[in-house]
């Protein structure tokens, strides 16, 4: 007999304990073969007379219900298979709404998608406060919509606005902030929730009033103001997403005919939408990358090392980089962090940074005083090495010179103990180059991160041939209590998100020398899915980073695909940087009051006095396809080639470094799962076109040429 998952334990004085604890996992989620146990549990309940309430619990030390398991929508081969799983989820879940006595959710830890459907449907809803509690419903991230009843309870809990902030972003709320909305009905200590929930449904089935501002109240309670508010989501929603992802105009259209036509009609499109969801291409890349990014998480050990673990951390250099590294050591990963700088003003601008995220967090609410100063307190600098001699790890983050990093590697060698890991967050220069000398080069390794760091997921770990596994891997468990998603790259120039980025960023700039407008080519992109163009990003890089790069990868890697164009000289001589100047391909100053007044000019312009600079006159000629295929399919082709020469391990990395390096469409699952979906004997095909058209940059590598021979595919 196979182990429960549900237990009802009913206490001397008529409440229910009913507790959900998925046998062997860490986590509980919700699954279809749970259907059956949920049915005869419920039966019970309706059948003892005794019970006068009941909780839901979790069996589990730190979580709720994390949402559904999705791997069983890979199982569902028609939308008609979906459907029937959405609507098992709403009769389940109405079985618990439509019980006589009251019941009551008791939530510790995650409360996400399927796992919120249920606390919805329970009649209250009491949370810890604790920092570990978080609710939401993030299904819109996978390409699907809450399909058990969520889009109909929640905006009738919260409100119509606040329920499509939370499913069209997929953002999640803290317990304090889902007691101010209305999510829950109580937020009290986890010493004392289980007491709380259980006085909860001793007095009966809670009344809730829906809280609406003035905003709700003139939007959300005439049809005139909800045609209004769902007119401007619907427009607020093409201009994000660019028509490239179905699920909020789903979540959209379903919640709104809800509302209109009424609760069983709502809940006949819910499940009849997320069937059709399930089946897109869009959710099945983005479920591809869930699954893909959870597998790495599991993946501890690399070549058989375990990581040591890491008590106490440091950082040399305190600019925006280091600052950057810094703040994710100390509030994500829990760690002491020493900065050292060359300048008090530096190691103070480093203390700057993350006082000022923590401060905004704090006045969000995100936060109490109390934690603000528990992670400042983790905080420390020094112009000197004291401090240092306890240090396990050490992530240089100084100028991009190859002679200050030896300085500093032998430095750190000299002052830190045996153990200690040097991490180099060079962008450009070959790992094995800055370990040549070292004393012990078996703990030196790249530790690539992107800007802002804050928020940008991605780092890179580059082993030279002399890293020791032991170094990779706790490098590895580093950037992931940092909370980045890691992927191991070969030590060769560029590594494999700038060496990918480059060719397509050279593209870019040769199409506006022929004269496409900066717009149009931006517009071009963004419509094919990238969260900004490439001119654009090249302003937010910086024009002079870019200037740096390529002659690099020029040089290492040879090639055409990797030679800036030379009129690009010609804006460094006019002292354009991009946007840490001010001065760029696009405009950065302050808008006048008129604008300000009017929302004209809210929009970022064209510096157009940068095409007399370059010598063209801006006019568009070219089908928008066309300018995305140039720049993209030299992305896809390097891509294929760093993968070929192991750069990179897999198609999985590939696809995951893309996406959260550069922001490649999600939607389309990374380069390597793009390529799939084109075909790669088509992709070929197009590249050959424009190499007879524009020279040898477009030449197929031959692992593909040879892939398309065998009808193969990275899949």
């Amino acid at each position: 007999m196979s182990e429960q998952t549900f237990s009802l334990n009913i206490r001397k004085d008529g409440i229910g304990i009913l507790t959900m604890d998925v046998p062997g996992e860490s986590m509980n989620t919700l699954k279809a073969a749970f259907v059956e146990e949920i049915r005869a549990v419920l039966e019970g309940v309706r059948a003892n007379k005794d019970l006068i309430g009941l909780v839901i619990a979790s069996g589990k030390k730190d979580s709720f219900i994390a949402g559904a398991d999705i791997s069983m929508l890979d199982a569902c081969t028609s939308a008609a298979d979906a459907q029937t799983l959405s609507r098992e989820g709403q009769i389940i879940f109405a079985e618990i709404e439509n019980l006589d006595i009251p019941v009551i959710a008791a939530i510790h830890g995650p409360c996400l998608g399927g796992g919120l459907e249920l606390a919805l449907a329970c009649h209250g809803r009491v949370a810890s406060d604790h920092g570990k509690t978080v609710l939401g419903v993030p299904e819109v991230q996978l390409g699907l919509l809450p399909g058990s009843g969520g889009t109909q309870r929640l905006p009738r809990l919260i409100g119509v606005a606040k329920a499509l902030d939370l499913m069209l972003t997929g953002k999640q709320v803290r317990a304090k902030q889902a007691g101010k909305m209305g999510l829950v009905d109580e937020v009290v200590p986890l010493s004392i929730l289980m007491e709380a929930a259980i006085a909860l449904a001793r007095k009966g089935k809670p009344r809730h009033v829906l809280r609406r501002d003035v905003q709700g109240k003139l939007l959300e309670t005439s049809k005139l103001g909800r045609n209004v508010l769902f007119s401007q989501a619907h427009k607020g929603i093409r201009a994000k997403t660019r028509g490239n992802y179905p699920a909020p105009e789903r979540i959209l259209e379903v919640v709104r005919i809800g509302m209109e036509e009424g609760i069983q009609a709502g809940l006949a499109a819910e499940s009849r939408h997320f069937g059709e969801l399930v089946m897109t291409p869009e959710s099945a890349a983005l479920r591809s990358l869930f699954f893909a990014t959870t597998q790495m998480k599991k993946e501890v050990s690399y070549q058989g090392a375990a990581p040591r673990k890491i008590g106490h951390a440091a950082v040399l250099g305190g600019g925006l980089m280091g600052g950057g590294i810094a703040y994710v050591t100390a509030t994500k990963a829990g760690v002491p962090v020493r900065i050292k700088d060359v300048a008090q003003v530096g190691i103070s601008n480093a203390m700057r940074y993350s006082y000022d995220l923590l401060n905004k967090k704090l006045k969000r609410r995100h936060i109490l005083r109390s934690e603000l100063e528990k992670q400042m307190s983790l905080l420390s600098g020094s112009l000197d090495f004291s401090g240092f001699s306890r240090v396990d790890m050490v992530v240089e983050a100084v100028f991009e010179d190859l002679a200050l990093k030896h300085q500093m590697v032998q430095e750190v060698e000299r002052e830190c103990g045996e153990q200690t890991i040097f991490a180099s967050n060079t962008s450009s220069l070959p790992i094995h180059q800055i370990a040549e000398g070292a004393a012990r080069p078996g703990q030196i390794v790249g530790l690539h991160y992107f800007s802002p760091v804050d928020k940008m997921p991605l780092a890179e770990i580059i082993p030279h041939a002399g890293t020791s596994a032991e170094t990779v891997a706790t490098t590895i468990a580093f950037a992931r209590a940092q909370g980045k998603t890691p992927i191991v790259v070969k030590d060769e120039a560029g590594f494999y998100v700038n060496r990918i980025l480059a060719p397509y960023m050279n593209e870019a700039a040769r199409l506006v020398l022929e004269g496409e407008p900066v717009e149009v080519l931006d517009g071009a992109l963004l419509d094919f899915g990238f969260p900004v163009g490439p001119i654009n990003l090249l302003d937010e890089v910086g024009i002079d980073v870019g200037a740096k790069i390529s002659p690099i990868l020029e040089r290492e890697l040879g090639g055409e695909r990797f030679q800036a164009p030379a009129a690009f000289d010609k804006l460094l001589k006019d002292d354009r940087k991009g946007r840490k100047n001010g001065k760029g391909f696009y405009r950065y100053g302050k808008p006048d009051l008129l604008s300000r007044l009017t929302g004209k000019g809210s929009k970022k312009q064209v510096d157009e006095s940068v095409y007399e600079l370059l010598g063209v006159k801006p006019q568009a000629k070219l089908a928008k396809t066309e300018l995305v295929e140039r720049c993209v399919l030299l992305m896809l082709n390097e891509a294929a080639m760093a993968l070929d020469s192991g750069v990179i391990a897999s198609a999985r990395d590939g696809d995951i470094g893309a996406i959260f390096g550069i922001g490649f469409p999600p939607f389309l699952g990374g380069p390597f799962r793009y390529m799939d979906s084109l075909g790669i004997a088509e992709l070929v095909a197009r590249l050959e076109h424009y190499q007879q058209r524009h020279g040898e940059r477009f030449a197929p590598c031959s692992r593909l040429k040879a892939m398309a021979a065998e009808g193969q595919s990275f899949y």
